[in-house]
């Protein structure tokens, strides 16, 4: 690297960081969530705003590899975050609804989002028409786990039974938005790409085998043990070694870390687990900003006539129409009340930082052209700013979780009334559902 290189990498980033900082504290002053601030920020560093000439000089071509690196980093451990907040204990008295719900905000958006890339094939044809088909059809279904939990925190609901149950939802839709992602760039990539796919089964052995090393590391001290340099270095390094490994098998480094968060140790380890994903968390908070920016030097909406306006109105009426729908008629047909299903359905409609780690695998994948990968990141940052008013209008209700009344499997105990009682009150057994919905909110909070 030359000096003049460094001096542009150093301004850039404090650029990025001072921008991304401003931005996401006026969003949060005006209720959306931190992350459509810095997702806006990406998006006006860009061509968009400025021209070409304005993002050539701040971000030359020659920095821009550097600036793209601490973006990867960045993700891979973002996506190591969304890994360990998974927790099998959201699904505790709550299956049925989830597995409903999910399926509902899964298989209608995807349904309608097929039928969403036939339409955009006119405009944007591709040689790999299949792969792109169920890519479209993917990215109108995927819901960021991390960015709901923190709306669910800052509006009180992060306690409430359908708070719970929108993170278990949300929970088992990223699990298979992941590996269908992974089947697509199995389709992609052909017949060596289903090899390359087998792959990770094996590695996901490997991973296994690993986890009571992992978990013999933190045993002492129990519970309570500190979160030590050692620990954290060590937590990182494999994190970034698995995404390593799926990047050197064809496999975006996405994958590696996502696996190795999932398949990190869970029981006796709460309290330490919280403090990774609360420094972790820190880490990402400075380097997604620099992912913003790479994704956003790709946004160019300057070319966007009536014809492109009109597709951004298709594919945002699908996205929306599709996961609101299909979250509501999943949740109502596991008897949860309007209000409820709909509060659900609001939730399951975000999209944010998820949203745009997929679309950037669907540009480099070459599924996306600039223009449509464009429309689709403002069709992200739309869907996300809309959560808040949408709860809003619906009126959710936040507070403390209920301990008496109807479940929300739909079934009420004796005594207990009717339909509407589902998802507004439930029993907390042995604090399960609780304890894994405040997990997942402070481990999201710098992510948010």
């Amino acid at each position: 690297m030359t000096s003049h290189q460094v001096q542009l990498l150093l301004l850039d980033i404090a650029l990025i960081l001072l921008l991304a900082r401003g931005l996401g504290a006026l969003a949060a002053r005006v209720g959306q969530p931190p992350v459509v601030g810095e997702i806006l920020a990406g998006i006006l560093l860009g061509p968009t705003l400025f021209g070409d000439l304005v993002a050539d000089h701040l971000f030359p071509a020659d920095v821009r590899p550097l600036l793209a690196g601490l973006a990867n980093v960045g993700v891979a451990l973002f996506m190591f975050v969304v890994g360990l907040e998974l927790e099998h204990r959201l699904l505790r008295g709550r299956a049925r609804a989830t597995i409903g719900a999910a399926v509902g905000s899964t298989l209608v958006p995807f349904a309608l989002g097929t039928l969403l890339a036939l339409y955009l094939l006119r405009n944007h044809p591709t040689e790999q028409r299949a792969a792109f088909v169920v890519f479209v059809g993917l990215s109108v279904s995927v819901t960021a786990f991390p960015v709901l939990a923190r709306i669910l925190d800052s509006r009180g609901l992060s306690r409430t039974a359908i708070g719970g149950l929108a993170l278990a939802t949300a929970a088992v839709v990223d699990v298979v938005a992941w590996s269908a992602l992974g089947g697509v760039q199995a389709v992609a990539g052909g017949a060596e790409g289903y090899w390359l796919v087998a792959l990770l089964i094996p590695f996901a052995g490997v991973l296994l085998a690993v986890r009571p090393l992992l978990r013999r590391a933190f045993a002492p001290g129990g519970i309570e043990k500190p979160l030590t340099q050692t620990i954290l270095s060590l937590v990182i390094v494999g994190a970034l070694l698995s995404a390593a490994a799926t990047e050197a098998m064809g496999m975006h480094y996405i994958f590696g870390a996502f696996l190795f968060g999932a398949l990190m140790p869970r029981e006796g380890v709460d309290v330490l687990r919280e403090k990774i994903l609360e420094r972790t968390g820190q880490i990402t908070s400075l380097l997604l900003p620099v992912y913003f920016v790479v994704a956003g030097l790709k946004v160019d909406l300057r070319g966007v006539g009536l014809e492109g306006l009109t597709e951004f109105g298709v594919i945002l009426l699908v996205a929306v129409g599709g996961k609101f729908g299909g979250t509501y008629l999943g949740a109502r047909s596991q008897a949860l009340d309007k209000r409820d299903s709909a509060t659900l359905a609001a939730l399951m409609n975000t999209r944010g930082l998820t949203e745009l780690v997929i679309l950037g695998v669907g540009l480099e994948l070459g599924l996306l052209d600039g223009s449509l990968y464009s429309l689709m990141v403002v069709m992200a940052l739309v869907t996300t700013a809309m959560t808040g008013p949408l709860l809003s209008l619906i009126g959710a209700r936040g507070g403390p979780a209920p301990t008496s009344g109807a479940s929300v499997e739909g079934t009420a105990p004796e005594g207990a009334a009717g339909e509407g009682a589902a998802g507004e009150a439930g029993p907390q057994d042995d604090k399960g559902p609780e304890e894994g919905v405040g997990s997942a909110g402070r481990g999201s909070r710098a992510l948010g």
